[in-house]
């Protein structure tokens, strides 16, 4: 598990600069066992209307292609 972590991370650290282009920012929390990543986001990000937006078209599709074992990203805040 540490290795998928340490490719989420990696994935992560691409779009980055993206989020904190628009004054945001994102945190891994952690990976679930059946393969969830789960990530905090913040900053202007966190309760930005769009933010599920940019979580699912930006932030998921970026960490599956890098990571294709993951089956979801979810934010913590918006569970």
């Amino acid at each position: 598990m540490e290795a998928i972590k340490e490719r989420v991370e990696k994935a992560l650290e691409k779009i980055r600069p993206y989020l904190k282009a628009d004054g945001g920012d994102i945190a891994l929390v952690d990976i679930t066992d059946d393969m969830v990543v789960r990530v905090e986001m913040q900053g202007a990000c966190h309760g930005c209307p769009f933010s599920i937006q940019t979580l699912k078209a930006g932030v998921e599709i970026a960490v599956k292609k890098e990571v294709p074992e993951i089956k979801e990203v979810v934010d913590v805040k918006g569970l």
